[in-house]
């Protein structure tokens, strides 16, 4: 028999979620068996697979020793000696972190270790906020996602329920995200609203887009205005209306402007002079915009995060303000 006592991390979740995590191995179906026969209890009791445990609730699982997964090879943030991070906020929820261009979100498919999660899991773990063996299912996480090559701010949840109340703002567009961005050519009108469908091409890792729906396509919908102009390029801020892959580079590449350093959307002819191989592309603004209560995390509501020194802002721009 093996027995957990729920944390504050690993409360307020359904048990069946929970076990899917703190036992990785045991399919859904017997699963369910488990609970029937009461080989699965919380509190010593017959529970329901949607039961949400609160702190303190004792799991008892009776269950064989082929359920549970064997022990794993040391995790990634332990191998970090001394994270890398750059820290625009934290407190005890979360921890807003300024990605650099170059480093991914996660372990790609090509297994780099080195990964934003692993450096902030590292982070947490070296200064006591966090400990992998206090929680069962737990581990802070990434709340959304950017690309390997473009900077900007990441938010990543110190504990599960801010995590469950980050993604469903997410999902639900109760924060707003503006990105900077330098493009070739100058966009025409200066300031404008882009607006139609995108569709993902797994194969190619690319996307299209077409004036009216088509199989697979989403609405994709970009607010921009130019903030300065110099020579061959300009400096333009981008609102996310809507949080698509490639959104912005597909976009502005659609109105004849795309991204400095972006040979996917872009042509290596126009960037070949200004030697950028990565997109000038930064998630420079957070603010935090709830419409429906948020709970613990209701003291973040009307706030917002700047990343001021952005690098190819102060490379080919160097006069600008944010």
């Amino acid at each position: 028999m093996r027995e957990y006592y729920i944390t504050k991390n690993d409360s307020g979740q359904r048990l069946n979620k929970f076990l899917e995590k703190a036992v990785p191995l045991l399919p859904g179906g017997m699963m369910h068996k488990y609970l029937r026969l009461k080989r699965i209890k919380v509190n010593g009791k017959r529970t329901e697979a949607a039961y949400r445990l609160c702190e303190g609730d004792n799991v008892q699982l009776y269950l064989n020793d082929e359920y549970f997964e064997a022990p794993r090879e040391e995790e990634a943030f332990r191998r970090i000696q001394t994270p890398q991070l750059r820290i625009v906020y934290e407190d005890e929820n979360i921890l807003l972190a300024d990605k650099a261009p170059g480093m991914v979100v996660h372990a790609d498919e090509h297994g780099d270790a080195n990964t934003l999660i692993a450096h902030i899991q590292a982070y947490l773990y070296q200064s006591g906020a966090w400990d992998p063996d206090d929680a069962a299912s737990f581990a802070p996480a990434l709340c959304n996602r950017i690309d390997r090559n473009t900077g900007g701010i990441v938010i990543a949840a110190k504990t599960a329920e801010a995590l469950r109340i980050l993604n469903d703002k997410i999902k639900d567009r109760e924060l707003e995200k503006r990105y900077l961005c330098i493009v070739h050519g100058r966009p025409r009108p200066p300031e404008g609203l882009i607006e139609n469908y995108l569709r993902r091409d797994e194969k190619r890792k690319q996307v299209t887009l077409h004036k009216t729906r088509v199989p697979g396509a989403k609405t994709a919908r970009t607010r921009y205005r130019t903030l300065a102009a110099q020579g061959k390029l300009s400096l333009v801020e981008c609102e996310l209306l809507t949080g698509r892959t490639h959104q912005i580079r597909a976009h502005m590449a659609s109105i004849g402007c795309p991204l400095l350093g972006d040979g996917k959307y872009g042509t290596n002819e126009l960037n070949r002079p200004y030697g950028e191989t990565g997109q000038a592309l930064y998630a420079y603004k957070l603010t935090f915009r709830f419409e429906q209560d948020a709970g613990a995390l209701s003291y973040l509501n009307g706030r917002t995060f700047t990343v001021r020194d952005v690098p190819f802002v102060q490379k080919y721009f160097p006069a600008f303000r944010l």
